[in-house]
């Protein structure tokens, strides 16, 4: 069988990665074993195809090639397996068109994506918005598909991504408005997990790192509940909480989102008061001037 292709774009892509590696066409020409013109060919049909004819290298000191700020984007951007670089996103690369790709956990786009869209309408920012769990998105910051994301902690572990944590929140005891510990603490400052034995309850699933806290909980204070329901996101939580008229344990959004006003809400009482964080991820070292507008808007709201 005669081996594989690449399509023509990453084709091109190879020639122009190879000369900024190598600092020269002549260089990444010798690399490739192809004459100099194919690569001076791919380059420019390269930029052609993506930048309108504009460049993505260019002669600097001592003649050696430099990106410019178009072919810059290009270049981190495209560190990320082959597959995945089709000729649309790799035209949002290269474009002169301020673009942040932003992840988002869902339950933060419930509380976030307001604020993050007017700074960016305002800034002239286009986002493109994607949405996931912990893994997914440190995966897509790790082989820069992402600019910039938004998640709880804990992460799982995050080699080449920046992180920065944005807001600290404790938990909190969430009842829905006909539920019997809303009505048998209507009047309490705060509750222990005790007060929840008996109560029919919303937890989070088994692999969600919330649902094994909730489950140390109750197995450190001998506390049994009734699970009636397993839940991802705030964004399935309310509807479960006045359907089977229960109550959960969850981080407190109140600095970033109220709560529904029909909810009950108490602050926990633990031995050992645990908390969650809301942090900012990007690729080690390229923090986009885009992303780093959205962040800037982060920082000054949360």
């Amino acid at each position: 069988m005669p081996p594989r292709k690449l399509v023509r774009h990453l084709v091109w892509l190879e020639s122009f990665t190879a000369a900024v590696e190598a600092g020269s066409i002549e260089a990444a020409a010798e690399h490739l074993g192809v004459a100099r013109s194919v690569v001076s060919e791919h380059v420019r049909a390269l930029e052609m195809a993506l930048a309108e004819g504009a460049t993505l290298l260019e002669r600097g000191p001592g003649r050696r090639l430099q990106l410019t700020a178009r072919g810059e984007r290009l270049f981190a951007g495209t560190q990320t397996p082959l597959h995945q670089l089709d000729m649309k996103r790799l035209r949002d690369l290269a474009s002169a068109e301020p673009v942040v790709r932003l992840g988002l956990n869902p339950t933060l786009s419930l509380s976030l994506l307001g604020k993050v869209a007017r700074d960016a309408a305002a800034t002239g920012l286009k986002l493109v918005l994607s949405f996931g769990g912990p893994h997914e998105l440190t995966r897509q910051v790790q082989t820069r598909q992402l600019d910039l994301a938004l998640d709880f902690t804990p992460l799982p572990p995050h080699e080449g991504v920046e992180s920065e944590s944005l807001l600290r929140m404790s938990f909190v005891v969430l009842a829905g408005p006909d539920s019997a510990l809303a009505s048998a603490a209507s009047s309490r400052r705060a509750l222990h997990v005790r007060d929840l034995d008996g109560q029919p309850f919303v937890d989070w699933l088994r692999d969600d790192p919330y649902g094994g806290a909730n489950s140390a909980r109750f197995t450190a204070h001998g506390v049994r509940v009734v699970e009636v329901a397993r839940v991802e996101s705030f964004l399935l939580l309310y509807e479960l909480l006045r359907a089977f008229k229960a109550c959960a344990i969850t981080p407190d959004l109140r600095p970033m989102h109220p709560f529904p006003p029909d909810i009950h809400a108490w602050p926990l009482k633990e031995d050992e008061p645990q908390a969650v964080e809301v942090v900012a991820l990007w690729p080690s070292g390229s923090l986009s001037p885009g992303a780093a507008t959205v962040l800037d808007g982060l920082r000054q709201r949360v």
